[in-house]
């Protein structure tokens, strides 16, 4: 047997797309993302943060996302995610998380002043990233951390034409030579790359799938990649709300069909990244959305005249926001 350093899916414990060496002790495997963990004796295994694989030790196994918990029997030779606690009674209404692959970086970053979120995602191996949403005011706070990290930035990429902010793609694009900006086709945006429903964003091995989430905008896109889990949803999702429908062809019963059909449908434990948050939630689930979101849970017509009656003020940068970002952000500044 051998102790393994998890990139993949293995086999048995016969198979390794990453490093393996000889175990001291036969008969047992060490599995640690990126490291390796000692072995307790009696058919025990200790696991952390990392893929999924089929079990192939004897009597036990502990999983909790990046600890330790107590030992709960498996079945053997069965498949399991690295982060669950095989016990339905320790989190009954909380989804499991997939883990993230051992090459795909992800880094959530925030502006104060629009409580605007940008998500910098990468390819560690081969060191292509793309930026999701990013702001005017923090583009030079954005390309000095992808210099620092060494990475090679490919898209700066709109969810939609906000009417908040004013993007950071065109700015980006002069800080760091050779980044190309990409926004939905519908969105009516100028940018070096159109994407539509169907198709995929793709940086070192990794890919985002586009999927049409109209309602807030005419343009809005979510990006969805599926393989970590991961759902960014603009301004169609927010964590217990949703985008405004009162401008920029807004429409409520058109929002509601796009989250319901094209987000709502994905998996549970997908975790929702949204454009904005205003209340300090960083992050939620598809499944806690679909069950505690106050508006989206409700059936159609509640949901048009929950939207009717907000009564929000009009967004204060709407009228310099959405000139400079029909040209990738660079208008008059």
């Amino acid at each position: 047997m051998y102790r393994y350093i998890l990139t993949d899916v293995f086999n048995k414990g016969t198979r390794t797309v990453g490093t393996k060496r000889h175990s001291k002790k036969l008969g047992h495997s060490r599995y640690q993302l990126g490291d390796h963990s000692p072995c307790p004796k009696g058919g025990l295994s200790r696991y952390q943060l990392g893929d999924y694989f089929p079990y192939c030790l004897a009597g036990h196994s502990r999983y909790h996302l990046g600890v330790h918990s107590p030992s709960y029997p498996v079945s053997r030779y069965s498949r399991y995610h690295l982060t669950r606690l095989y016990s339905n009674k320790a989190f009954p209404k909380m989804s499991v998380r997939v883990p993230l692959s051992c090459d795909f970086f992800f880094r959530q970053l925030f502006d104060r002043e629009s409580c605007t979120y940008t998500y910098l995602l990468a390819d560690t191996v081969d060191g292509e990233a793309v930026i999701i949403d990013p702001v005017l005011e923090m583009a030079e706070r954005d390309a000095k951390l992808i210099e620092e990290l060494g990475l090679r930035l490919k898209y700066a990429m709109n969810t939609h034409m906000h009417a908040d902010h004013i993007t950071g793609t065109g700015l980006l694009k002069k800080l760091i030579p050779g980044c190309q900006s990409l926004i939905s086709k519908a969105s009516g945006a100028q940018a070096d790359k159109y994407v539509e429903a169907g198709d995929e964003v793709l940086f070192g091995r990794h890919r985002l799938e586009v999927r049409a989430t109209p309602g807030h905008t005419n343009g809005c896109v979510t990006y969805v990649c599926h393989e970590q889990g991961l759902v960014f949803t603009g301004d169609a999702l927010l964590i217990r709300g949703c985008g405004r429908t009162d401008f920029q062809e807004g429409n409520s019963e058109t929002l509601y069909d796009s989250v319901h059909s094209q987000i709502f449908t994905l998996p549970d434990a997908f975790q929702v990244y949204p454009a904005h948050d205003y209340k300090g939630q960083t992050v939620s689930t598809v499944g806690e959305e679909k069950k505690y979101n106050p508006r989206l849970c409700k059936q159609l017509n509640e949901f048009v005249k929950i939207m009717e009656n907000l009564n929000l003020p009009y967004p204060k940068m709407i009228d310099k926001a959405v000139p400079a970002n029909k040209c990738c952000g660079m208008y008059d500044i």
